[in-house]
């Protein structure tokens, strides 16, 4: 920001001195030319009355070629004196033979000749050296008597007007160094808060809220910048403060009510008989049902309550493991569990999300599965990412693939809401596992999709980033990411016995 800021000082100050430098040296440089032209006039109208005088009392062989040499030491140029007829009469420097045959026919003279009050003004270069020439008629009353001419170098105004234009060269140069050692300073008293408040802002989205924004620097508008922003952190810490402390205080005063009234229940079974124990055991159905909801619902609570780290997860290991806990489950429901694809490695994930999404997936896939179906765990990575990890796959891909009946594309668009469930769902789903399942993927830098798979079930997919290589080899952490590790909790299609132990919620 100080760069950008000391940038559009400077070019601001160059603007101006361009507008302003470069007029006032085009007015100096012609003001300096029309002088010089100006003076060699006057001294051709001086030097022309002379010659009148002197030729009209016939002096001029005596008077004229001493008042020539003593102009042209005076102007530091030439002189030259013609009579009417374009003959030399006076010189203040030697002439060839050839230029004095050819004075009459030089354009200045010969305009000087012809129109007698005219005073014409020419520029020539002789020798290398520009030089102005001015060419005066000599006219005594009507009479037309010769004309003079005035050669004067322009070096030495030339050199005047390169000089200026070099002081204001270096003029502009001092006023920009003042402007970018003045602007610089003021760059970083404006943009030092600027950043101040940027480095808190990065810190209240890690969770840190101990130490407030300064307040008593820069200008005013970011001064109440920072004040508003340490309103609001204040006001997030005591949202996220309560927030802890319902979820805290819900997960006693809920789940422990909740876990008396499941223990009468069972208590009762025994007891009951006929139409009344098919209502005891939708009474326990409906509590299983509303303890799964609490727990999911505090769960999600729990998501933004402290900050994870994103580590390497060996999904391999991670998969195989699921596959050996679920299969002896899916066995007795007459299913077939299977793992597929290459081995993919690491994967960026927060702890603990990888088992709690399978556990999810894998509790939907089997409650929707008919009996003798397969339900396929399967891993690939797609095309390696040259941007981000050269030789590394872009993602790295978990697809749990059902043979049910699957859902429409509406069904798949709304299936991650929160508590929506299809209208021909079984019952006793809650509406939460899903959308757990997509706040993992989300939290652990991924993303989950729903799709329908080639046999006519789902395809429940999940894409992560590959974990990178440190120096060593081994898979490196990625940054932190705002989420709290909730409890397993079962998702919509499961039931109380379609769960293993590893995947059931406490009550």
């Amino acid at each position: 920001m100080t760069r950008r800021l000391l940038l559009g000082y400077l070019s601001l100050a160059v603007l101006i001195l361009l507008s302003l430098g470069i007029p006032l040296g085009y007015v100096y440089s012609r003001a300096e030319r029309e002088q010089i032209i100006s003076s060699a006039e006057d001294e051709a109208e001086s030097v022309s009355a002379f010659a009148s005088l002197s030729i009209t009392a016939g002096r001029e062989r005596r008077e004229l070629p001493h008042r020539a040499r003593h102009c042209a030491e005076r102007i530091r140029g030439r002189v030259v004196i013609v009579g009417g007829d374009g003959k030399l009469l006076a010189t203040s420097h030697a002439l060839s033979a050839t230029e004095s045959r050819n004075l009459a026919s030089r354009p200045e003279i010969a305009a000087a000749l012809r129109g007698r009050d005219a005073i014409d003004v020419r520029t020539s270069t002789i020798g290398g050296v520009r030089y102005l020439s001015v060419a005066a008629p000599v006219v005594h009353g009507d009479v037309l008597q010769g004309a003079v001419r005035l050669t004067v170098p322009t070096d030495a105004v030339e050199s005047r007007v390169h000089r200026i234009w070099l002081l204001l060269a270096v003029g502009g140069l001092a006023v920009l160094t003042a402007i970018a050692a003045v602007g610089l300073v003021f760059a970083r008293w404006t943009s030092r808060p600027i950043l101040e408040l940027e480095r808190f802002a990065h810190r209240l989205a890690d969770g840190q809220f101990t130490t407030p924004a300064p307040v008593t620097s820069g200008p005013q508008e970011v001064r109440s910048l920072a004040a508003t922003f340490n309103q609001t952190a204040a006001r997030l810490e005591h949202l996220l403060a309560s927030q802890r402390a319902f979820a805290a205080e819900a997960s006693h005063q809920l789940k422990t009510p909740l876990a008396a009234l499941r223990l009468r229940l069972d208590n009762l079974e025994a007891e009951m008989t006929g139409h009344a124990r098919d209502s005891l055991n939708a009474a326990m159905t409906e509590t299983d049902r509303l303890a799964r909801m609490v727990e999911g619902l505090l769960a999600m609570a729990r998501m933004e309550e402290s900050a994870v780290t994103r580590e390497p997860v060996d999904l391999d290991q991670v998969c195989a493991e699921r596959q050996l806990t679920w299969t002896p489950l899916f066995e007795r429901h007459g299913a077939h569990l299977a793992l597929l694809g290459d081995p993919v490695g690491h994967a960026l994930a927060v702890p603990g999300a990888m088992e709690q999404i399978l556990d999810n997936l894998l509790s939907n896939a089997l409650r929707a599965t008919p009996l003798g179906s397969t339900v396929t765990i399967v891993l690939r990575c797609t095309a390696p990412d040259r941007r981000h990890l050269p030789g590394r796959p872009a993602w790295i891909q978990l697809h749990v693939i059902d043979e049910g009946p699957g859902m429409t594309a509406d069904q798949r668009r709304r299936a991650f809401d929160r508590f929506w469930r299809a209208p021909d769902a079984p019952k006793g789903g809650t509406g939460l596992g899903l959308s757990l399942v997509q706040r993992l993927a989300h939290a652990s830098g991924g993303e989950a999709t729903l799709a329908r798979a080639p046999g006519g079930g789902l395809d429940a997919a999940i894409r992560l980033r590959p974990a990178p290589r440190t120096s060593q080899g081994r898979p490196a952490q990625s940054r932190p990411s705002r989420i709290g590790l909730p409890r397993r909790v079962r998702s919509d299609r499961s039931t109380p016995e379609a769960a293993p132990p590893s995947a059931r919620s406490p009550v």
